[in-house]
């Protein structure tokens, strides 16, 4: 695991509501920038401390590594010189109940300031320059210890269950690799719609035109996931547009593990084992009701309810 800080006074409304974390990739007129660079290192469970305003608002879990994206259209109200090309990394934030003003307690923090690249100056206050900044594990601990016990359900609630999944994933993924009888062309398809990507994300697309729950439409800031498990599901079934959602990534997250789910008839089912907190930080409406699911879709999600979904 690694720890991140992002300074987000513009972009902050935007992100964190949304999940996710994006950057252009290189400074106006091309130069290098390391904060930016810093966005293809984010690995799935790194914590990334949210930082506005000065304070610490937000803590968020990656769920993913960073893609190229489009700059989201909803930076069009910031005043900014950022290109259209960036990177785009999705991060499950939850919004903290007691803000953290990292320069109330600056002389506990700046013995473990970076040398280079610091997301903050030594007195304490924040730099206008600084995007997303690697945090020392020295740093990050007294960080979550002055947060108090704020931290700690977050992560957790990031990595339950994960690593379990993305171990079955990745025998799976071993397997169809080592297959003689499927094309290498196919091969590639049926990796790719692991991660949503592909001709998978394409034909949901195409079924699906938003995320059911938040009503994000714009498909750059959504997953593909299915709703029968990738590592359950058949060749056909794995590249099946009927099999998917079009979700974002904090509602992924929360529906790929079973805390989530839908009946046939749009109704939202919200498991026992999900904490309120979550619900309300992630403005998850429990008596929500979407439109109605396909004949086929309703058969994948038979079998999400009754294998994935961790029940009432």
């Amino acid at each position: 695991m690694q720890y991140w800080w992002v300074n987000q006074n513009q972009t902050y409304q935007f992100e964190v509501p949304g999940g996710y974390l994006w950057s252009p990739k290189r400074n106006r007129g091309g130069a290098f920038n390391q904060f930016y660079e810093n966005m293809k290192d984010v690995s799935p469970g790194d914590v990334v401390f949210s930082f506005k305003d000065t304070f610490i608002k937000a803590v968020g879990v990656a769920a993913g590594h960073a893609e190229t994206a489009v700059k989201p259209t909803e930076f069009s109200v910031v005043d900014n010189p950022w290109s259209q090309d960036g990177w785009f990394v999705p991060v499950l934030f939850t919004e903290l109940k007691t803000p953290l003003r990292p320069k109330d307690h600056i002389n506990r923090i700046r013995p473990y300031l970076p040398s280079k690249y610091s997301p903050l100056q030594s007195n304490g206050n924040g730099l206008q320059a600084v995007y997303l900044a690697n945090v020392p594990t020295d740093m990050a601990d007294v960080l979550v210890t002055l947060l108090g016990g704020q931290v700690e359900p977050i992560v957790i609630a990031g990595f339950e269950d994960g690593e379990l999944i993305n171990e079955k994933d990745d025998d799976h993924e071993l397997e169809i690799q080592g297959q003689t009888d499927i094309p290498e062309t196919e091969k590639d398809q049926l990796v790719k719609a692991r991660r949503g990507q592909g001709v998978f994300k394409t034909r949901v697309s195409l079924i699906e035109k938003g995320c059911r729950v938040t009503g994000v439409e714009m498909i750059q800031h959504l997953r593909a996931s299915h709703i029968k498990p990738w590592r359950d599901s058949t060749p056909a079934e794995k590249l099946d547009g009927n099999n998917g959602l079009l979700l974002s990534p904090h509602i992924d997250h929360l529906f790929d593990r079973g805390y989530i789910s839908f009946a046939p008839n749009g109704s939202l089912m919200v498991s026992s084992q999900i904490s309120k907190d979550i619900l309300e930080a992630w403005n998850i409406d429990p008596n929500l009701i979407v439109s109605n699911f396909s004949t086929e879709q309703s058969e994948y999600l038979r079998y999400h309810n009754d294998n994935v979904f961790k029940g009432k």
